[in-house]
């Protein structure tokens, strides 16, 4: 049998919201040839511990309003393998409302992570734990503090090297917004989605708790598929009206800049 390294442990500090969105009206902007209506899907991975209907009742209008066919993931859905299948399922925007945070590898945190909702364990996906693609996460629902947590509140996690080596298939000129904790503290992950095929990314640079981002994610989405504005313009527009979070004072960033 194959030995595993210590798994890296590592809280999440926040609600991660990430959604890839094609930038501006969609008739005018889809990437590809444009045949058929767009495809969205929002994946509510955080609904397990926060979820919040009104959001998703809201984006989904908009998203609708806009043209765009509407699928709906519950958090009990966000699994490994829907990480690794999903540049596959062929969506022009991408809402994944999902908890997320950074790896703590000693006094170190730096690359942002997301939250699987399926539960840790050591003898699963060897090769990705391994490679270090997956990692264990815990969190804190309530404070964000790290703390001693029981073994069922592990979860996997995807980190970028999951996104760049493991997933299949690729993203088409996609804009992803990660819009929870940390996603653009630094741009490792965000880097390794541009790169799966990703037009652009945009996330908060520190923690976000989980009201302030989803009133965040109605307004950017307004912006983006109602108005029709660039990413960097309704990531502009969405900070003049909603601001940094009022705890944690993080704003929300897009990488890379310009369209």
């Amino acid at each position: 049998m194959r030995h595993l390294r210590k798994p890296v442990t590592f809280v999440a500090v926040g609600l991660a919201i990430a959604a890839a969105v094609a930038g501006g009206l969609y008739w005018l902007l889809r990437p590809g040839d444009g045949s058929g209506p767009p495809k969205a899907a929002i994946v509510d991975q955080a609904s397990l511990s926060q979820a919040n209907p009104s959001f998703v009742q809201k984006a989904t209008s908009t998203l609708e309003q806009a043209g765009y066919v509407v699928d709906y993931y519950p958090g009990g859905q966000v699994t490994v393998d829907f990480y690794r299948e999903l540049p596959t399922r062929g969506y022009d925007l991408l809402v994944l409302r999902t908890h997320s945070g950074l790896v703590r590898e000693g006094d170190q945190e730096n690359e942002a992570f997301l939250f699987t909702s399926e539960p840790y364990s050591q003898t699963e996906y060897v090769d990705d734990q391994q490679a270090r693609r997956l990692i264990m996460a815990t969190y804190d629902t309530t404070s964000g503090v790290s703390v001693e947590l029981s073994e069922l509140s592990r979860y996997f996690g995807i980190v970028a090297e999951f996104v760049k080596s493991a997933m299949k298939g690729r993203f088409d000129d996609t804009t992803i917004i990660l819009m929870g904790c940390n996603g653009l503290t630094s741009n490792t992950l965000a880097k390794a989605f541009v790169e799966r095929g990703a037009k652009q990314v945009a996330s908060w640079d520190g923690l976000v708790s989980a009201s302030h981002t989803d009133a965040a994610a109605e307004r950017l989405l307004e912006h983006l598929l109602v108005e029709g504005l660039s990413l960097e313009e309704a990531v502009a527009r969405t900070m003049a009206e909603v601001g940094p979070d009022p705890t944690y004072q993080s704003k929300l960033l897009s990488y890379p800049p310009g369209d």
